[in-house]
């Protein structure tokens, strides 16, 4: 497979940071001026953050981005080092953050891993698995959590009364199938039949008018057969370590935000499902936000799923969520991406 560096390094590019942030800065500064219930003096509530609860929203966090470092390097049986994989993380998760979230930093990845001295079939299937391992987590808890939930799932405001309400359940109900179908598909053709798959989907592409699609078919299922080579001979506990780092990255991801609402307010055991339970609704919607990162909808959005739990602290507790949460990424991000570059293309002497 040959990337197009080019449009990666379009990709990569520290000046993009500036896109999703005044995108950002201008839905928050719209929901200031629109919402006649936030004022000056409603932001001052920011003090009564319970700092105990913060430091572990803090906490929570960083156990995420360790889940991710810790995944990537055994992913690639520790070819990378610790160094090497925070690097990687954080030039991964900068990519989603100026990227649209339809779109991703999947070509990205793969481009980072190759220059770390990951040939281009092994990149290509660890990138795989860590895209299906993340929509199973979301295709095989969501009914779970749903059920915990017990119906509280859809919320319940002006903006999504009657047929809006009918709406979302349908957006989320068709998204979930899609993944669903999507994550069998993928694990069927990476780890079962990866030959079948590649004669299906150019027998699909050889259809009169989606043969200009025919080439690209070829490519993939090329792509697909050298990935399954690169998975053949794991043993279980190889498994065992992904598929539990992906579970505890996930969760410790959701849980950043109960515990940063339960800093402001107190939740009942039942709140804290349903808190959870909601974060499910908003990653689809913030998976299909045309802008880069879901800057703006998932602040917008934010209010719309919590605001029934945080009352005069949801407009504060939304910006703090996104100054955990994303803003970091975008720094650290524009921060690492010239020292790699030196290092990788440049040659210097790795810091290891």
């Amino acid at each position: 497979m040959k990337l197009d560096n080019k449009k990666i390094f379009q990709t990569l590019n520290p000046n993009r940071v500036w896109v999703p942030i005044l995108i950002g800065i201008g839905i928050v500064f719209a929901m200031f001026y629109f919402d006649p219930s936030i004022t000056v003096d409603s932001l001052k509530v920011v003090f009564d953050a319970s700092l105990p609860w913060l430091f572990f929203a803090v906490i929570v966090l960083f156990f995420r981005d360790f889940g991710y470092v810790y995944r990537i390097r055994e992913l690639t049986d520790r070819h990378l080092t610790w160094t090497r994989s925070i690097y990687v993380i954080i030039l991964w998760e900068f990519a989603s953050a100026v990227t649209p979230s339809v779109v991703g930093g999947t070509a990205v990845a793969m481009f980072i891993l190759n220059k770390e001295g990951i040939n281009m079939g092994k990149a290509i299937a660890f990138v795989m698995v860590t895209a299906i391992l993340d929509n199973l987590f979301f295709v095989i808890g969501a009914p779970i959590i749903l059920y915990f939930a017990q119906g509280n799932i859809f919320p319940e405001t002006k903006l999504f009364e009657n047929q809006w309400a009918s709406s979302l359940q349908a957006i989320f109900w068709i998204s979930y199938s899609l993944y669903a179908g999507y994550s069998l598909v993928m694990a069927l053709a990476l780890f079962y039949k990866p030959r079948v798959f590649k004669w299906i989907i150019v027998k699909i592409c050889s259809i009169k008018f989606l043969r200009k699609w025919r080439h690209n078919a070829l490519e993939f299922g090329d792509q697909i057969i050298e990935a399954s080579k690169q998975l053949v001979g794991k043993d279980k506990r190889y498994w065992y370590k992904i598929i539990g780092a992906t579970i505890f990255v996930w969760t410790s991801r959701y849980l950043m935000l109960n515990a940063l609402i339960s800093a402001f307010v107190p939740l009942t055991f039942n709140q804290e499902i349903i808190v959870f339970a909601r974060q499910v609704i908003m990653w689809i919607v913030m998976m299909i936000s045309p802008t880069p990162g879901s800057s703006g909808t998932a602040e917008f959005f934010y209010g719309q799923f919590f605001a029934q739990f945080l009352g005069e602290y949801t407009f504060v507790t939304s910006i703090v969520w996104r100054l955990f949460s994303y803003y970091p990424y975008l720094l650290l991000g524009a921060i690492f991406l010239p020292r790699w570059i030196k290092q990788v293309f440049f040659k210097k002497k790795l810091e290891d």
